[in-house]
């Protein structure tokens, strides 16, 4: 079975964040084998930045495995669509073990960076590292759901044929 590791290094969101990130991880698990992993952030973070992001990353890149396939999400990273995400999850998920690191408010060491195959930007704005965790689980739930030609993707040509019932806010 295809494997997915989600590394992210902070502290526990707002309450409701983690309700929506468990319900995705939950649906992910439907397609993929995924485990959560988080890092505490390091000690004197602000006092030396540089110090506490490489330690951070050291962290991160010690829950890798040689033939893992590391995905570091970045602000500079490419952004793409949920289609091409979708193809690249599935075509990742053949060679092995896929793992999305997410680092915390300063970022990731640049040693993450470098070591990974794909540096991907959810988005050009700014989120907190927790609240980004749901639109990253979000759209990696959805990916193996349009490759397996499910009913929750209506991106594209197949939004044209939901029909909405205004009166009760309700698709049909």
């Amino acid at each position: 079975m295809s494997e997915l590791l989600l590394a992210w290094v902070g502290r526990q969101g707002d309450r409701e964040w983690e309700v929506l990130a468990r319900g995705y991880v939950e649906r992910i698990r439907r397609f993929v084998a995924l485990d959560v992993v988080r890092l505490r952030p390091e000690p004197g973070r602000g006092h030396d930045a540089g110090r506490a992001r490489a330690v951070e990353g050291e962290h991160l890149l010690a829950l890798g495995r040689p033939l893992d396939r590391l995905v570091a999400l970045d602000e500079r990273g490419q952004e793409g669509t949920t289609e091409q995400l979708a193809e690249s999850l599935a075509a990742w998920l053949t060679s092995g073990r896929v793992v999305l690191a997410v680092g915390l408010d300063l970022g990731l060491a640049a040693s993450v960076v470098a070591r990974a195959q794909s540096v991907l930007s959810l988005s050009p704005l700014t989120l907190p590292h927790a609240l980004a965790r749901v639109p990253l689980l979000e759209q990696v739930y959805r990916a193996p759901d349009l490759n397996a030609g499910g009913a929750y993707h209506r991106g594209g040509e197949g939004c044209r044929d939901v029909r909405y019932n205004y009166a009760s806010g309700r698709h049909r």
